[in-house]
């Protein structure tokens, strides 16, 4: 799959096949492709060549509600200027199961609860969505995307400002749904604790996937970041744990 912007290749023959059930972690520098990967995935783009599929069809062959119902985005920032509750937001995420100008049926009210409560929001659900932080605001966008009832989840690095006990949590809470994840992130280490498999990104082509402690190596970190690195195992099937040295140009 590929993708170009006025001449310029944005993402060169990549490929991916995420477990059912399963956090797929996207990493890379910035400008890798990973924003761009994931709108392919959802639909928002279209790749130059290549194809995205769900359950083996093509996804132009699936209509756009179809799509919405199946496959939940989260952004890394979401804003609102209108005046709304938590549970105002969450309901926005039943929008795909809804005709237009319909009021809520039961099944979307028992979705929104169910949602508020998986992500431990049932006691914010009248509070202002302005008065939120940053990651409890990134919580109910998540809660939003779970009313969808969907069956993928695309997170482009949701944990980008928030401070580290919100970035555990929120990725905790993904790492434990029930749903099939793709997630871009930043923090390496982060990707190593919570993400099945990674995929790491360079200028646009896939130079490393699998399990992150087989993939997380110190010479591909040195490689792709430009960055000296320790990684350890602290034992048998443990998560390898990267320690930062310096940048290779310092060596």
């Amino acid at each position: 799959m590929s993708r170009t912007v006025d001449g310029r290749l944005i993402l060169d023959g990549v490929s991916l096949d995420p477990r059912p059930g399963s956090v797929t972690g996207l990493l890379g520098p910035n400008g890798s492709g990973k924003s761009t990967l994931l709108r392919l995935l959802s639909g928002v783009l279209a790749p130059a060549c290549g194809v995205v599929t769900l359950d083996g069809r093509p996804l132009p062959d699936w209509n756009r509600r179809a799509i919405a119902r199946r496959v939940a985005v989260v952004e890394q920032h979401a804003e609102t200027l209108v005046e709304l509750t938590v549970r105002d937001v969450v309901r926005l995420g039943r929008i795909p199961h809804r005709r237009a100008w319909t009021p809520t049926t039961e099944a979307d009210e028992n979705a929104v609860r169910t949602a508020l409560e998986r992500t431990g929001l049932g006691g914010r659900a009248d509070q202002p969505w302005q008065t939120l932080s940053g990651g409890e605001r990134q919580r109910v966008q998540i809660a939003r995307a779970l009313a969808q009832e969907p069956r993928e989840l695309l997170l482009d690095e949701p944990t980008n400002h928030l401070d580290i006990h919100h970035q555990l949590d929120l990725l905790h809470l993904v790492a434990h749904l029930p749903v099939t994840s793709v997630v871009a992130l930043h923090d390496l280490n982060l990707a190593a604790m919570y993400c099945d498999q990674v995929v790491i990104l360079r200028q646009g082509r896939v130079v490393a996937a699998g399990a992150p402690g087989a993939t997380l190596t110190e010479s591909l970190i040195a490689d792709v970041y430009g960055v000296r690195a320790a990684v350890t195992h602290p034992g048998p099937g443990a998560r390898p744990h990267i320690r930062f040295l310096g940048t290779v140009a310092d060596s």
